[in-house]
């Protein structure tokens, strides 16, 4: 099957010109112009990718992206906010509300084109289904986190971070690193958002002392340590 693109924008010319340069390149594209009628479509199927404008009539594309992100039905959707609004501050708060990335108005097709490629290609797991590391387990088909049993609710952030650091145990990671392969080479936060994050996981991770196992290199950055092996016999 296509691609599946939902673009929500209330301006007609910004719908055809993506209906247009998307559906060229073999993706499927549907069009909404507000966050109300976005919804109404979402509970009847889920695309793969949403595009949304910020200044929508209604709800705006702030929120929108927030809501997405709550429900746990399209928490792992790709977002990008694409937008007029430029400000630097616009672009951070977009992007800590929960979007894959944000590009501003007027865009270049073949740029937008390339920067849905690269969210889509960050959310398909590649080389990593069934993740298994010391009693922590990771699938990312179903998007579940469990230690020895117990399910653990993880953000689509933390939910990457943990895939991730889990694919290269042992290697330390620094944070702009962890920005550029997590949060996309286009992110602009500070690195202090990485160490937000790392939080966020140890605590989730934490009762099962899975937690302990993202370790803090000092001057470097951060690091998954492998779990130790259960031996055959032992007590």
């Amino acid at each position: 099957m296509p691609v599946q693109i939902l673009a929500v924008d209330p301006d007609p010319a910004v719908q055809q010109l993506l209906r247009l340069n998307f559906g060229n390149a073999g993706y499927l594209v549907t069009c909404c112009p507000d966050a109300e009628h976005a919804l109404q479509r979402l509970a009847h199927g889920l695309p793969d990718l949403l595009l949304i404008e910020w200044e929508l009539p209604g709800q705006s594309g702030e929120t929108l992206v927030r809501r997405l992100r709550a429900q746990a039905s399209t928490r792992a959707l790709g977002l990008i906010m694409v937008t007029g609004r430029g400000a630097e501050a616009d672009k951070v708060l977009a992007l800590e509300s929960g979007a894959d990335d944000y590009v501003t108005k007027p865009f270049s097709p073949r740029e937008l084109l390339a920067r849905t490629q690269s969210v889509l290609r960050r959310l398909t797991p590649t080389g990593a289904a069934g993740m298994r590391d010391g009693g922590l387990h990771l699938d990312p088909d179903t998007l579940q986190v469990s230690a020895g049993g117990r399910p653990i609710l993880l953000g689509p952030i933390e939910f990457r971070l943990l895939a991730f650091l889990m694919r290269h145990p042992e290697r330390v990671h620094s944070r702009p690193q962890l920005l550029d392969r997590v949060w996309g080479r286009h992110a602009v936060l500070d690195e202090r958002t990485v160490d937000t994050h790392v939080g966020r996981l140890r605590q989730a991770l934490g009762p099962d002392g899975q937690g302990d196992r993202i370790q803090t290199v000092r001057g470097a950055g951060y690091r998954f340590t492998a779990g130790m092996p259960t031996l055959a016999g032992a007590a």
